[in-house]
């Protein structure tokens, strides 16, 4: 018995729209040159829906031309630090205070300068723009003398060739580092007039504090009707659900908590039927879980987290086998009893382990890049206390050793449980 010839075509247009959300939630500027002009094609293809779908259940608005397509996204909470900007590069370093403010100050050189500049050019302007006081007042102060500081600004650069804003033309940027040479762009100027995903212009914000500056960056019209009001809570929601690893009721106030009890199934609905997430409902809060490829239309890889749990190498064991301690944990953890424990694995695993993971006075980072990726993925929180399991984290908790006589006929071998939260 065939497919009707119409199911089949429905099927392959769902699957391609699953595809372009979930390529426009996995990098919200796609360029239509490069790397990702196959999936700028397809978001170009189904523009009308995905822009109706984003601007209804989350507020982010999608803008489309013939050059980019951006999806202007603004989080569901503005108190999470945990995935920052990250290098160009296949260290993917986190980027640090000083280059997020040369990342704002190279942006601005670029807006106002030609559309052809050199990095030596550019890194001129924004020392003069560093002379600012209110910059030397809140202790960043930038001469690029320094090789140090050279590669943070190269490293701003590589995030905008990355983004599309600019396009080398010719040079490298380490030869710059060195001092031994310079490099020529040209400007992408309308990747770089949507780059910024803000509700409204910062120059009309009169706030001065950090978080009174981002509150009203990111803020909302005035609510002044019920249906209003219960929209901007469907999209706080949504938004949450999409970005958030793990979204925990205690975390939400009551009117949140109140509406997704209501319409929780309609939510993740929703979101199943864009993206292929599946939402897994305990509890303490729900997850949008990415299902193998084999069980999502079209088959679209499992890529849309920046931090991966399981993940191969020393950092991506030491993680596991971390988590697996915590799991079992009822009271705060130290950072000195984690070290401890990480002693005690490179005893028994240590063979598996980088050389330099093995060197004494190697806990202390080991233990500090398990726990950033715990707490970005919401399995753990640090407090004063110590390192304090998430919920979440009980699925890492390895359970009671089952031991089958050898040739009983359930034997099998010993396995690992997961405790249900």
């Amino acid at each position: 018995m065939t497919t009707p010839l119409g199911e089949v075509l429905d099927g392959r247009r769902a699957a391609e729209l699953q595809r372009a959300a979930r390529a426009l939630l996995k990098e919200p500027l796609l360029l239509a040159h490069g790397p990702s002009a196959d999936e700028f094609r397809l978001v170009r293809q189904y523009a009308g829906e995905l822009r109706d779908w984003f601007d209804r259940n989350t507020g982010w608005t999608l803008r489309v031309d013939a050059e980019a397509a951006r999806l202007h996204r603004t989080p569901g909470t503005l108190a999470d630090a945990t995935h920052p900007a990250r290098e160009a590069s296949r260290a993917r370093a986190p980027f640090t205070r000083r280059r997020y403010v040369l990342l704002c100050l190279a942006l601005a050189a670029l807006e106002r300068g030609e559309s052809q500049t050199a990095l030596g050019r550019l890194a001129e302007q924004v020392v003069l723009d560093a002379a600012d006081p209110r910059l030397a007042a809140a202790g960043i102060e930038f001469t690029l003398e320094r090789r140090e500081e050279r590669t943070d600004l190269a490293a701003v650069v590589r995030l905008l060739l990355r983004y599309g804003v600019l396009r080398r033309v010719a040079g490298d940027e380490d030869a710059y580092v060195s001092g031994s040479g310079d490099v020529l762009y040209d400007v992408q100027r309308r990747v770089l007039a949507g780059l910024l995903a803000a509700r409204r212009g910062p120059s009309t914000i009169p706030a001065g504090g950090f978080e009174e500056r981002l509150a009203e960056l990111t803020s909302e019209t005035a609510l002044d009707s019920e249906e209003l009001r219960f929209r901007a809570i469907r999209q706080r929601l949504t938004r949450r659900l999409l970005d958030d690893p793990v979204l925990y009721y205690e975390r939400l106030t009551d009117e949140e908590l109140a509406y997704l009890t209501r319409q929780r199934g309609f939510l993740t609905a929703r979101i199943t039927e864009l993206t292929g997430l599946v939402a897994e409902v305990r509890a303490e809060g729900i997850a949008m879980v990415d299902p193998p490829p084999e069980l999502r239309l079209g088959g679209a890889p499992n890529d849309l987290t920046d931090v991966r749990m399981p993940e191969q190498g020393t950092h991506g064991h030491v993680t596991l086998l971390l988590a697996e301690h915590l799991a079992t944990a009822d009271v705060a953890v130290s950072h000195g009893e984690l070290e401890r424990r990480v002693r005690e694995l490179a005893a028994d695993h240590g063979a598996f382990w980088s050389k330099s993971a093995k060197q004494p006075g190697a806990e202390a980072e080991l233990v500090d890049q398990a726990l950033t990726k715990l707490t970005a993925l919401g399995l753990v929180a640090r407090t004063a206390a110590g390192v304090t399991p998430l919920p979440a984290l009980a699925r890492y908790a390895v359970g009671e050793t089952v031991v089958v006589e050898q040739g009983a006929r359930t034997a099998r071998p010993s396995q690992r449980k997961a405790h249900q939260p």
